[in-house]
């Protein structure tokens, strides 16, 4: 009864926050325009979503923290601070960004200062080992050059889950949809008898009911996106949950395991080209599929059917069933992406390199 408390309170206050959000983002003008071919909406949209999104987290949380009294010495409270700083860190950042358009180059700043939080508030770096899925532990309680080994691998996970909702945030619905699947994921781990983390479970419930109800206004037709705020802040929290849970990264792996092959190809691309990594096009698999003639519903319905089977399989799987999991996962993005490509080649055979190539638009 509290989780489905918890849930309806974020719901609810995100639900009512976003109109609010709305008005304000329309009224300092920070708007999505339509005015490039990357862009795919028709009329200008207001950013600022991740707001209503963190605000109603931060206030459910603080209520949990007041009304239920957790176990500090499970999950201690500078833990909390950790997480609540570097999502204001996020949404400053993000908030400037949507604003000014700030440069590719410097967009790197205010993930690595949120990242930089949680590893400061201690979160992770206290796992000194890792599921080995062939069998026993892998250390990573070393000291290098003066940095613990954990702390650094906790610092670019961060990173990368950062990283991966930003570039995935790129049809309406998207990259929220999926950030919800993963927090329900987490929230199912939590309550696995193996882990059975009703402070996690908590945590997880309220980031994904602050999810839903602005997913209320994010779904095609949307009438406002995430914005920077909202598409770094989803990755934080995922990440942030996966470390808590006791460095359940293979989950998390598997929840977003498409979206992350998809940005590492995205970058690998970009660097080949001599083009920045941050540098938006139209090259994700998300575009490929609405290229083939899938609606913007279609495509994210897709991706969203991707990420609850692998994720929810995740939560019945020990170590060496999610590395085959994981195995499994990198075989459909490359047959996915094959099938993308023969179709899209025989749909217009007078463009025969279009998957191999940035969107030439996008690089002018």
């Amino acid at each position: 009864m509290p989780y489905f408390f918890y849930f309806l309170a974020a719901t609810l206050l995100s639900a009512l926050f976003t109109p609010v959000v709305k008005k304000a983002a329309f009224r300092f003008q920070i708007l999505d325009i339509p005015n490039s071919p990357r862009k795919i909406q028709k009329h200008p949209t207001p950013l600022l979503g991740g707001v209503s999104v963190f605000l109603s987290f931060v206030l459910v949380t603080a209520g949990y923290l007041l009304l239920s009294r957790p176990d500090f010495n499970i999950v201690p409270f500078k833990f909390f601070l950790g997480i609540f700083s570097g999502g204001l860190v996020l949404l400053v950042g993000g908030i400037l960004d949507d604003k000014y358009n700030l440069p590719p180059r410097a967009l790197w700043l205010f993930p690595a200062l949120a990242s930089l939080c949680v590893v400061a508030s201690g979160i992770g770096v206290g796992i000194t080992t890792l599921s080995n899925p062939f069998g026993g532990t892998l250390n990573i309680g070393q000291v290098i050059f003066g940095i613990k080994l954990s702390a650094l691998i906790m610092w670019l996970w961060m990173m990368g889950m950062i990283f991966t909702t930003k570039f995935l945030d790129g049809l309406d619905g998207l990259c929220s949809g999926i950030a919800l699947i993963g927090g329900l994921t987490l929230f199912a781990l939590s309550l696995t008898e193996h882990i059975n983390q009703p402070i996690t479970a908590s945590l997880a419930v309220i980031f994904t009911g602050a999810i839903a109800g602005f997913l209320l206004y994010n779904f095609h037709p949307a009438s406002i996106f995430l914005g920077e705020s909202g598409s770094t802040f989803l990755g934080f929290g995922l990440g942030v949950l996966a470390i808590i849970l006791g460095g359940k990264i293979a989950t998390a792996l598997l929840i977003m395991g498409i979206p992350i092959l998809d940005v590492a190809w995205a970058i690998m691309r970009r660097l080949w080209y001599g083009q920045s990594p941050f540098k938006a096009d139209k090259s994700h698999l998300h575009h490929r599929l609405l290229d083939i003639g899938l609606s913007q519903r279609q495509a994210v319905l897709v991706l969203y059917g991707i990420s609850a089977i692998f994720g929810f399989t995740a939560v019945f799987l020990q170590s060496m069933g999610k590395l085959i999991a994981l195995g499994v996962l990198f075989c459909v993005m490359v047959v996915l992406a094959l099938a993308l490509v023969m179709i899209y080649k025989r749909q217009h055979p007078h463009i025969p390199d279009l998957f191999d190539k940035v969107d030439e638009k996008a690089q002018k």
